[in-house]
């Protein structure tokens, strides 16, 4: 009959996708109506049908680049750029000046994306309809209560429409932070500052109509620079960082399909990809140690009720027991199937072409330590975490611990409180670590807790006065000093000005959902001294990270 079918959200029906897929293939048999259209909507899914894809037009909705034209782009579309909705608000000023605020935080959430694990530890797909909702909800509060009611407007805003997509604590802290900067009795001030420097503010004579409002964000520069969203300047470096290591993964993984392909010479004196291969697996074979000696050992260092480390330590090597033999064997069968001893199968395929390509191949990645190191780097990495756990095994406890050399840190400082909580026979629950910074490298072990050092700031960086301070320019890791662990009855704390400063394992900071309630990459908050609020270091994204990925 020549009708338009619309099926919508096809992401959420994946089951049905290959009865889509047959459906569509068979339009070619049946001779359908030629005025007959079929309209599907999906959110990205590899589940969606391939052919369908390949077979129709394809239309994509995305936000527009930029926080002006983002601002731009919700002030054209309904319910703002409806006369009758914008002008049916009893209280203009506080209408007006929380919507142009408002507008500003939805461009200023989308915007902050670019600048990858700094802006956001998982890219959240905000849209128009949490902006939509959340332009009817200020409307009603504002008409229906006498003041403004900031508790409810920044709740139902910031915890229901956008937060509702957060799935992340520590973006739900960001996220928080953010709606405080724009829903408060100061943004109804003259020209109250959006931005540090005063760039970005809301204008008290050009928020009466739609098109005076357009033509302010109009002047807005295109360019937004990182203080605008809170972040340092360096924040630049990393997003260009990021998006030239993203292209400059997808070049070597395509130069590895196409020229991994198998052996054969080549001229002019370079060598072949089964002779690199070769001379790299001999190479990594030649430095890996020897497995340790497990029951020697826990021979050295038995269970001990007064000593958790001992377990830690078994745990530990164990581990890196099974993660150095998978590499070895790995390597090794390679070499056998580049000689044509074995068959190379799909899986020493897949080793080979990433040690080509300088990656950590697949198979090594199920048994190792989080990394998102290259191949040569994760191997000088594992050398030196093998190095730290052998001088454990002959010389004993040590001093200071590596903190990154753990494969399960938190295994560590469960060891750590388990230790204080027995001696003293307090309740663990009860135990929690308060921290101290040293100037210098300790050379004597607490009478509590544990020294540590390895990690990296991110976003800041500890001053001669052992206070977080902004970075360096151009330098986007700092090391940190040494760090004691000091266990503690969570009732004595020191009370001190200071930031709940998250530590993840590797610079991508998410990861999945972990029994803890938080991310797998997460490891702990270290409560770092300042003299500047929480606030200012959460939209700095500033974190702890214990491996770097260069």
């Amino acid at each position: 009959k020549g009708m338009w079918v619309v099926l919508q959200n096809c992401h959420l029906y994946v089951s049905w996708m290959p009865t889509l897929e047959r459906i569509v293939e068979g339009f070619e048999s049946s001779d359908p109506h030629a005025a007959f259209r079929l309209w599907l909507t999906s959110y990205p899914s590899p589940a969606f049908p391939v052919l369908v894809l390949q077979n129709g037009v394809k239309m994509t909705n995305e936000p527009p680049k930029g926080l002006r034209a983002n601002m731009l782009a919700s002030y054209l579309t309904d319910p703002i750029s409806d006369a009758d909705f914008f002008a049916q608000c009893p209280k203009r000023e506080p209408f007006t000046k929380l919507l142009f605020s408002l507008c500003f935080f939805h461009a200023w959430l989308q915007e902050r994306r670019k600048y990858g694990p700094l802006g956001w530890n998982i890219p959240y797909e905000f849209n128009e309809s949490d902006l939509r909702i959340s332009v009817r909800q200020l409307n009603l509060f504002l008409t229906e209560y006498e003041g403004v009611p900031y508790m409810a407007l920044k709740y139902c805003t910031a915890e229901c429409n956008y937060g509702g997509r957060v799935t992340d604590d520590k973006d739900r802290r960001l996220l928080i932070t953010a709606m405080d900067m724009v829903y408060n009795d100061k943004a109804l001030e003259e020209n109250y500052k959006l931005s540090s420097s005063g760039t970005y503010f809301i204008p008290h004579d050009k928020l009466d109509a739609v098109e005076d409002t357009i033509g302010f964000i109009r002047s807005l520069p295109l360019l937004p620079a990182p203080e605008v969203f809170g972040l340092h300047e360096n924040a630049d470096i990393t997003k260009d960082l990021g998006e030239t290591h993203n292209l400059l993964s997808t070049v070597l993984v395509s130069g590895a399909s196409m020229d991994g392909g198998g052996g054969g010479g080549s001229g002019g004196g370079e060598k072949s990809f089964d002779e690199l291969v070769g001379d790299l697996a001999k190479d990594i074979l030649s430095r890996l140690p020897p497995d340790f000696d497990i029951e020697a050992v826990q021979k050295k260092y038995p269970v001990l009720y007064e000593e958790s480390m001992n377990t830690v330590l078994a745990q530990e090597l164990t581990r890196f027991n099974k993660l150095t033999a998978t590499i070895r064997s790995s390597l090794q069968n390679v070499q056998k199937a580049l000689k044509g001893l074995v068959v190379m199968s799909a899986e020493l395929e897949a080793v080979a072409k990433a040690c080509f390509s300088n990656t950590i191949p697949e198979m090594w990645l199920k048994k190792s330590f989080p990394s998102l190191k290259p191949l040569a780097a994760y191997v000088a990495d594992l050398m030196s975490r093998l190095e730290f756990f052998n001088a454990w095994v002959e010389g004993g406890v040590p001093v200071v611990f590596d903190m990154p050399a753990f494969f399960f840190t938190q295994a560590f400082m469960t060891g750590t409180l388990q230790n204080y909580a027995r001696k003293y026979a307090i309740p663990i629950d009860t135990v929690d670590f308060d921290f101290e910074f040293a100037s210098e490298l300790p050379t004597s072990k607490p009478q509590d807790g544990a020294y540590v050092h390895g990690p990296y700031l991110e976003g800041a960086r500890m001053n001669d006065s052992l206070m977080l301070d902004e970075p360096q320019p151009k330098v986007l890791f700092e090391p940190m000093p040494p760090l004691l662990l000091v266990p503690a009855l969570t009732s004595q704390f020191k009370d001190y000005p200071h930031y709940n400063c998250p530590v993840y394992k590797t610079t991508e900071r998410r990861g999945v959902l972990a029994t803890t309630g938080h991310s797998s990459n997460f490891v702990m908050f270290v409560r770092v001294p300042t003299d500047k609020g929480q606030a200012h270091w959460t939209m700095r994204g500033t974190a702890i990270i214990l491996s770097l990925s260069v």
